[in-house]
């Protein structure tokens, strides 16, 4: 294990977490986007929620096979992106006739965006950031403290 393994593990971490505030500042941001890809078509579909995904950063023939033996000693690696998806679920259709893009019902389909749901994964992506912050403190201070007692 390296000397620099828990500062790589969480350099990764805050990378992904802030990227994962950026998606989801993008979704707050257009929660009320009714025009935003054109299908194949012509039509305009609004705004769809984008969430993601988390993998770990590298899994080597080693790590699967002291995980399929039981052991934990496995060094921390890290995360990383591994997809920005769409959210599949279905728009929201919002009865508002004098809206331009109101269909021939009066109902506008409204993107599939939660602003709770988002300000959630606000709190908890800007948790995460912060306990990784707190990790990198950690591991410098126990760094700082040994280079003091080798001297």
């Amino acid at each position: 294990m390296g000397i620099f393994n828990s500062f790589n593990a969480s350099a990764s971490a805050l990378t992904a977490q802030r990227l994962r505030m950026d998606v989801i500042s993008s979704n707050l941001s257009n929660a009320e986007t009714t025009r935003a890809t054109q299908t194949e078509d012509g039509q305009w579909e609004p705004y769809r929620r984008k969430m993601v995904e988390f993998q770990p950063k590298r899994e080597t023939f080693q790590s699967h096979l002291q995980k399929a033996m039981g052991s934990s000693n496995t060094p921390a690696e890290g995360v990383k992106v591994s997809e920005i998806k769409e959210d599949e679920s279905p728009f929201k259709m919002v009865h508002n006739p004098d809206h331009p893009d109101a269909d021939e019902n009066g109902y506008v389909a409204m993107p599939n965006v939660d602003p709770l749901k988002e300000m959630v994964d606000l709190m908890s992506a800007t948790r995460s950031y912060e306990a990784n912050v707190t990790a990198v403190n950690a591991s410098k201070s126990m760094l700082m403290k040994a280079l003091e007692i080798g001297r």
